[in-house]
């Protein structure tokens, strides 16, 4: 994946990722503001219509309660004037405090006309009840009091509360109803707010992650062809170009490492110098491009011959050639030379201006030998050029092998054939 690829990917990662953020932080500020909305209207509801209900009902308790009944029971000297003072008070204080704390609540406009007609009356009942704490102070008998007079008293003060009671009821019911209307269209805004955002984001990241996988597909393809180019430009900078042979490059990286692996098995190497015949004189007589097709065509009989995974061949330069063979004995290394050299002029390449035979011949010199520690990484690449030498000597187009120290006479091509 190149720079710009890169970027292009991380861009597009970071597109969906800030969608998915916006998406939900949009979520959660119309989720707050709504849930904000609901809580205002529990407080109207709860605290702006329940609690002045409970208000409202604790003053008339208060009067049936506490107020009547220690006046019946101060007409009846059932309890002493001190007493009934004592209750009387903590009674109306009560009711100023409840009232008071009433009055506190949000009151719309056409409410307030009737809470104030309510607080007059509040006001007036209180001080008819203060009336008779002052009778005592005064001295005066309790069992003149008229019950009439309270029950009457009372009994207008809880109609006019009622009136109170049941409106903040009807508040409390009207607020419900527009709490649960209310309701509904939050859930529904924020349920289909979540599901746009949620089909948005889904949306989005489709096309982005096709995108990606778009570009993932592309860059694995782009990934292949540029491991192929790079085995080709390994291949090609290890072969010789004109007979598809390794060339000189790859032969000394081979060489070492096949002396090294014979020397750990002690085991058979060989080594073969190859020369073509006279291939100056070839070239003079038929051209460069006739030269370049009699390369090609010793090439193909090394391939057609030397067909195992451990069979090196290389073309060393010009005319020369070079093979490399693992685990082959001597008699097998002179049986694959003869089989080289009787396989080129099977293949009756012509050559005037050759001085041994009508067609295309080749010399060898071989080495080969059991690898030990002991054994110079240069001895048969030098023996094997020492026995080519011979070769040419003894009149060419055949081989000359040798074992370690040991060298072997040359041998001619047709002599080794018969």
């Amino acid at each position: 994946m190149n720079f710009i690829e890169t970027l292009k990917l991380r861009s597009k990662l970071l597109f969906i990722f800030i969608i998915i953020t916006v998406g939900l932080v949009f979520v959660g500020v119309m989720g707050t503001l709504n849930l904000k909305s609901m809580k205002k209207n529990l407080d109207s509801l709860y605290f702006g219509s329940l609690m002045p209900v409970t208000e409202l009902s604790r003053i008339i308790q208060t009067y049936h309660g506490t107020l009547a009944s220690t006046l019946y029971k101060a007409k009846n000297a059932q309890i002493s004037p001190s007493e009934v003072k004592s209750r009387i008070k903590a009674a109306i204080q009560s009711i100023e405090k409840e009232w008071s704390s009433y009055e506190l609540h949000f009151k719309r406009d056409y409410e307030l006309g009737y809470v104030e007609y309510a607080a007059s009356e509040i006001k007036s009942v209180n001080r008819y009840f203060i009336s008779a704490v002052d009778m005592i102070e005064d001295g005066s008998d309790m069992t003149n009091i008229s019950l009439a007079s309270v029950e009457k008293k009372i009994s207008h003060i809880h109609q006019v509360i009622n009136k109170l009671i049941t409106y903040e009821v009807d508040v409390a019911k009207y607020e419900r109803k527009n709490f649960l209307s209310l309701y509904e269209t939050i859930l529904i805004k924020v349920g289909t707010i979540l599901v746009m955002v949620i089909f948005g984001v889904m949306v989005i990241s489709f096309y982005v992650f096709k995108s990606i996988q778009s570009d993932q597909t592309a860059l694995e393809i782009a990934t292949k062809k540029l491991k192929i180019a790079n085995k080709k430009l390994e291949n090609a900078s290890y072969t010789d170009s004109l007979t598809g042979l390794h060339n000189r490059r790859y032969f000394n990286l081979v060489y070492e490492r096949e002396i090294k692996r014979a020397k750990r098995n002690n085991s058979n190497i060989t080594f073969m110098m190859l020369d073509i015949d006279y291939f100056k004189q070839y070239n003079d007589t038929y051209g460069h491009i006739e030269g370049d097709f009699a390369l090609k065509s010793v090439a193909k009989v090394f391939k057609d011959l030397l067909k195992r995974p451990s069979d090196f061949v290389f073309r060393l330069g010009g005319e020369e050639f070079g093979i490399l063979l693992t685990e082959v004995n001597e008699e097998n290394s002179a049986i694959i030379a003869r089989n080289i050299c009787d396989a080129l002029k099977a293949r009756e390449i012509k050559h005037e201006g050759s001085k041994i035979n009508e067609f295309l011949t080749v010399s060898i010199g071989v080495a080969c030998c059991v690898a030990d520690d002991a054994l110079d990484d240069e001895v048969l690449i030098s023996k094997a050029d020492e026995m080519l030498y011979r070769t040419k000597e003894s009149g060419r187009d055949g081989y000359s092998i040798t074992t370690n120290i040991s060298v072997t006479t040359p041998h001619k091509a047709e002599q080794a054939s018969a």
